[in-house]
């Protein structure tokens, strides 16, 4: 039997997506972005619901970068900058859901992974959960929109400090400068602190959490355009340097060409 790469479930007003390849760490291969995007714009149309979920099978990891065989095929700038307006395709589709989108960190999101958590409208964490942009370690730079999220949450200074020290945050740390929303205590099953956490929105209508999020919109898109394009520039140019084949090759601990 096929195991399903992407989870989803509509409950009690709540659409709930999950990431379902564990083994691998969530790894965000084009297939699983596909289907992401393809969740997200259908459940769009529906009226019912208040708020939606995004969170990775198991305890250890949200969703990691972009899925290595795939990246391996990954040459040049032109192949660099497809594979990056392919994956801001399917982020876009989770940022301009029409409720609150909430991911549930229940592990690590990194790379990658955080910036899909940045596409997401707040973000809870489990206590044990780390969030990091650490692109710079392998010499590139953030591809999916990441960066423009990180920059408009946090302001310049603070989201520098995070790209260029490539931060990995413990959850209480990423609560205290506003990179999550919230954290689940030690001694409480982090599902039930998820409940919790969605609980007051479900007592919302449906149509007034609509208009909540549109009120979030112009803030969140509005000159992102060209935000974007600055960032899938400078991502497909680092991707192609020999710094970052260098940086994966020493990751890999094999040698250079």
């Amino acid at each position: 039997m096929t195991q399903q790469i992407v989870m989803s479930e509509t409950a009690d007003g709540i659409l709930r997506v999950t990431i379902n390849r564990p083994s691998k760490r969530n790894p965000l291969s084009r297939a699983v972005l596909d289907e992401l995007r393809r969740l997200f714009e259908v459940a769009a149309e529906d009226y019912s619901l208040s708020c939606a979920i995004l969170q990775g099978a198991g305890d250890k990891t949200f969703a990691s970068g972009g899925d290595l065989k795939e990246l391996a095929d990954v040459k040049g700038e032109v192949a660099a900058r497809d594979m990056a307006e392919h994956a801001k395709l399917a982020l876009a589709a989770v940022r301009a859901f029409p409720v609150p989108v909430v991911a549930a960190l229940n592990g690590d999101a990194l790379g990658g992974g955080a910036e899909l958590s940045m596409a997401c409208d707040m973000r809870i964490a489990a206590p044990h959960a780390r969030i990091g942009f650490i692109q710079g370690r392998l010499a590139i730079s953030s591809a999916w929109g990441g960066g423009v999220d990180l920059m408009r949450l946090l302001g310049p200074s603070v989201a520098l400090q995070l790209l260029t020290r490539s931060e990995v945050l413990d959850a209480p740390t990423a609560r205290q400068i506003g990179l999550v929303n919230a954290v689940g205590d030690d001694g409480l099953p982090f599902e039930e602190a998820v409940a919790d956490f969605l609980r007051p929105m479900q007592r919302q209508s449906p149509h007034v959490m609509r208009a909540f999020k549109a009120l979030a919109m112009p803030l969140r898109i509005e000159g992102r355009a060209v935000l974007d394009l600055i960032e899938t520039e400078h991502f497909s140019t680092t991707w192609a340097h020999p710094d970052h084949d260098a940086a994966v090759a020493g990751i890999l601990n094999t040698k250079v060409g």
